[in-house]
């Protein structure tokens, strides 16, 4: 039996989570969540329509000790008790990887315990096995994290052994949802406000690109780009405006009075569910294109835009059609949190991976696992 405590400080969640992880004689795992707390910043952010580094770290320096304290009271536990700390080196905002990842080094030395340096992707793409650990053992999947920052298909051979088949070019598609929606001067987050809205719309009311979805280059089948998308959504709605001026100005010569530019509410959820569909399409068919190349009957999925249920319905359902199982982590698992990062530090260390981590420092920008 392992006592686990792993900090997540990459971006703008403080996250401490505490998990007991044991197997039995023949192998099998049981991992038990004895606490998942995280403090969001959300709402600090959200007036500036994007996150401030400065606030950020600031607002982890604050949270991180009365987090702690909640998840050891949760678990029923103390610092002593625990046989492995963790914590997210990268990728992320430095300043705020430096508040989780020099604490849970510090807490580390300080009991005299191991410690593990985490990828904050690989976290990411091993959450959809928790809790399914018993029948299905991490590895031999297709995985495809979509995220704020990442977008990237990645066949998983085992634990540690991680090829990317191909990532986004340019913008990932959280980054998309956000900037679309930031166009269409939506709250933020912009994905859930888009996926809200493309509820109440027609998906094929406009024609926006599925960027490189046919792509035939050697080493580029498996890449994305969704810059083309945002900048189809510009000319969409630049095309929006100039027609409402037009409205404007037969109103004007007829003496009516002229409305300031908004798009009716009809308009903008055709428009939402548009450029959704355009994501999706990209995301499923790229995802099911590799896994059937690479023969992996397990398509693993994570990561904040992994919450968007028409992407999960979709894609379940083209892969049901092929035999391939579909895994996800609860949404709670594909927003940033250290649970995730306890799970893949268990997993580590179950798969005999030796840590050296004490003498790892930060690495803002991901250049693989």
């Amino acid at each position: 039996m392992m006592y686990i405590l792993a900090l997540e400080s990459s971006c703008d969640e403080t996250a401490v989570a505490i998990i007991r992880g044991c197997s039995d004689t023949h192998g099998v795992e049981n991992v038990e969540v004895l606490a998942n707390c995280v403090a969001s910043q959300i709402d600090i952010h959200k007036v500036y329509g994007g996150v401030v580094p400065e606030l950020a770290s600031r607002e982890h320096t604050k949270q991180l000790k009365p987090l702690l304290e909640m998840a050891l009271e949760q678990a029923g536990v103390t610092l002593q008790d625990i046989d492995v700390f963790a914590g997210t080196a990268g990728p992320g905002l430095s300043s705020s990887l430096l508040i989780g990842h020099s604490a849970a080094k510090m807490l580390a030395v300080a009991s005299g315990k191991t410690y593990y340096a985490m990828n904050h992707m690989e976290g990411h793409l091993l959450s959809p096995f928790l809790g399914k650990s018993q029948s299905v053992a991490v590895g031999q999947a297709m995985g495809l994290v979509v995220s704020g920052g990442h977008t990237m298909l990645v066949d998983i051979a085992r634990v540690g052994q991680y090829h990317i088949l191909g990532q986004t070019v340019d913008d990932a598609a959280g980054e998309a949802f956000d900037k679309g929606a930031r166009m269409l001067k939506l709250a933020y987050p912009g994905g859930p406000e888009i996926e809200k809205l493309a509820k109440l719309g027609n998906p094929q009311a406009y024609d926006f690109p599925r960027s490189m979805l046919h792509e035939k280059e050697e080493g580029k089948q498996h890449s994305f780009s969704f810059s083309g998308l945002k900048t189809s959504l510009y000319y969409t709605l630049q095309k929006e405006e100039q027609k409402h001026q037009r409205e404007q100005k037969a109103k004007h010569q007829a003496g009516e009075s002229e409305q300031e530019f908004q798009l009716a509410p009809a308009v903008l959820n055709d428009i939402c569910a548009s450029f959704q569909q355009a994501i999706i399409d990209v995301l499923v068919e790229k995802t099911l294109a590799a896994a059937v190349k690479h023969k992996r009957s397990v398509v693993a999925i994570s990561g904040g835009v992994a919450c968007n249920k028409t992407l999960i319905t979709q894609l379940q359902s083209r892969l049901n059609k092929r035999g391939i199982e579909l895994l996800t982590a609860d949404n709670a698992l594909n927003t940033d949190n250290a649970l995730m990062i306890a799970y893949a530090a268990w997993q580590r260390h179950q798969a005999g991976q030796v840590s050296d981590s004490l003498e790892a420092g930060i690495y803002p920008r991901f250049s693989g696992f």
